[in-house]
């Protein structure tokens, strides 16, 4: 039995996320910041000569048959042609339905990981082909880069974000990314801009007032955090978040919650910690 190898998935934020308009086919056309922090799950995998691929833990809300890291072994499996399987094991620590990718950047590591570890050679963009198969957020996690994202979110710019601490607060809800985009009052026709760079002026979140108004739990923790700085919405939420300095000035604000009000506090990453696994 081969060895153990564990992977990070890191979480992303949403720094801004403008809805353009929607397509024929229901999708939804964006313009957003995602960045990289480095608060996420952690993958492990253990190949097998078999071509037997398997989940061995259990995951509260994620059953095997919608858990997209299986989904993606699967789909390179079949992309590389390998005979060769995989045992995988998710620590999980990103909430379900939180828009902090959770979802997509396990699926993402698997591809990376995967690749790597039965040495199948597919290039990143092929792996990203592969990732837009799940979710319009997997290419971001396999090409690695903070990244200005438009189209459905496939296509992707780099960008230059700053180097910046973020609380992250967890409301204890899970919020249905299709309940947000199909929600009749959502604002559909911003109109694009230019970036390339970002700053705190581009922030903002479209999805924000559907999420606020349909999940109250979200509203409570976002109003608490704008007392302390500017705080948006990441994704179609639950969570809520707000970027500091420095780690110390997080953590002050942090201590201050409200008994009950669960957070955790993240380093911006200036790229995927698995960039460079995949040259």
């Amino acid at each position: 039995m081969s060895e153990w190898h564990s992977f990070p998935a890191p979480a992303k934020l949403n720094l801004m996320l403008r809805v353009l308009g929607r397509r024929a086919d229901g999708y939804h056309l964006l313009q957003t910041v995602i960045r990289f922090v480095d608060h996420g799950d952690t993958l492990s995998f253990r190949v097998r000569e078999d071509g037997v691929i398997t989940r061995i833990n259990e995951i509260a809300g994620v059953p095997t048959g919608e858990d997209l890291a299986l989904r993606a072994a699967r789909l390179l499996q079949r992309a590389a042609g390998t005979r060769l399987g995989a045992d995988i094991g998710i620590e999980k620590r990103l909430p379900i339905g939180g828009g902090l990718g959770g979802g997509s950047s396990d699926a993402a590591t698997t591809l990376l990981a995967l690749n790597h570890l039965w040495r199948a050679g597919l290039s990143r963009e092929r792996l990203a082909e592969l990732g837009l198969e799940m979710g319009a957020d997997v290419p971001v996690f396999v090409a690695g880069e903070n990244a200005l994202a438009e189209g459905i979110g496939e296509r992707l710019t780099p960008l230059a974000v700053p180097s910046d601490w973020y609380l992250v607060l967890v409301p204890p809800v899970a919020v249905p990314t299709a309940r947000i985009y199909s929600d009749s009052q959502l604002k559909r026709d911003s109109k694009p801009i230019k970036i390339t760079a970002f700053s705190a002026g581009l922030a903002g979140n479209d999805l924000e007032p559907v999420v606020c108004r349909e999940y109250p739990e979200v509203a409570r923790h976002l109003d608490w955090l704008k007392q302390g700085a500017p705080a948006w919405v990441t994704g179609t939420g639950a969570c809520v978040f707000a970027a500091f300095p420095t780690e110390n000035a997080a953590r002050q604000v942090l201590e201050q919650a409200p008994r009950g009000m669960r957070g955790f506090v993240a380093r911006g990453l200036a790229r995927h910690p698995l960039r460079d696994l995949l040259r």
